[in-house]
């Protein structure tokens, strides 16, 4: 295996993300039918009964995933990468894209879906974006990663933000038999305590999600300096819809490099504030440990937050 000069490590990076980004320019139509819905509608038995999907997350993104996975490996196929799939559940990455012609040239990709806020439009509920633990720390350690770290050439998210259907409209628990699937054995009328609801056609029964929109950028550029979730060290996202779809994070105009550091220092990191020692856990206090300069403070994007939330 060849190693990379810089100049070739820069053109192979570049040269992912660009097919990466067209490819996903063209993802939509695999996932929408004519009015913007999901097409996919359920799950279906022996007697061609529709159970309806919930409209849990952790439920979407898996069938999302399993929707989409025929197009992604037909773009690794004509952009000559194999794909290795993470080999445990919670393992990072998703998908490893490893050059056919150079195995040394690897891109981390994870899929990432969330859902528009309707309690703060222009806004999603948020992505997490990985651990900041041992393997993000140690770009050497194999611990809950598919490669190390350091390894991969580029660590893109493939992000798909799509709107839930109003729950009035929705029932999670109902049971459909579809006239037109012609079923050939007499369907029950009840599935347990849940009755069977005749409907004449697929398009009929309402979608759990619609208005798909799809983007990709590297996770720095999608990062916020908090945490994605209080119980486990994922890193968060920005929230703001303009903002994800540029790329334009916290980290944006400080660079990948800050963006690496200040993960790895994450809750570890102390400073002396006010006379108390303090962990630290926003980049506004991470700057001014790092330069005691508050002209830097002006590069980051935090009015883009949620919540101005602030340090704390």
């Amino acid at each position: 295996m060849t190693k990379l000069t810089k100049p070739q490590y820069e053109e192979a990076k570049r040269s992912f993300s660009t097919s990466l980004r067209g490819f996903v320019n063209r993802l939509s139509e695999h996932v929408s039918a004519e009015d913007g819905g999901w097409p996919v509608k359920g799950f279906i038995d022996i007697f061609r009964n529709i159970y309806t999907i919930s409209s849990d997350t952790k439920i979407v993104s898996k069938i999302l995933e399993i929707h989409l996975f025929p197009q992604i490996l037909q773009f690794a196929e004509e952009n000559n990468y194999s794909i290795v799939l993470a080999e445990s559940q919670n393992w990072y990455p998703d998908l490893s894209f490893v050059s056919k012609e150079n195995a040394n040239i690897k891109f981390a990709v994870d899929i990432k879906t969330t859902y528009r806020d309707p309690d703060f439009p222009g806004h999603v509920n948020g992505f997490t974006l990985g651990s900041h633990g041992t393997y993000f720390k140690d770009r050497s350690s194999t611990k809950n990663i598919q490669f190390p770290y350091g390894e991969y050439i580029g660590h893109f998210c493939l992000g798909i933000i799509y709107t839930r259907t109003d729950g009035k409209d929705l029932d999670e628990t109902e049971v459909i038999n579809v006239n037109e699937l012609d079923a050939k054995i007499d369907a029950p009328q009840k599935i347990g305590q849940r009755k069977v609801t005749k409907v004449e056609n697929l398009r009929s029964i309402t979608s759990v999600i619609k208005d798909f929109q799809f983007f990709v950028c590297e996770k720095w550029q999608l990062a916020s300096d908090r945490q994605g979730s209080h119980n486990t060290a994922n890193i968060g996202s920005i929230t703001l819809i303009e903002d994800i779809l540029q790329g334009d994070g916290v980290f944006a105009k400080l660079g990948e490099d800050w963006f690496d550091e200040y993960w790895m220092n994450y809750g570890l990191a102390t400073m002396k504030l006010k006379g108390k020692t303090i962990k630290i856990h926003c980049l506004e206090d991470f700057i001014n440990f790092k330069r005691g300069d508050k002209k830097l403070i002006v590069s980051m994007a935090t009015k883009k937050k949620k919540k101005d939330d602030g340090c704390v």
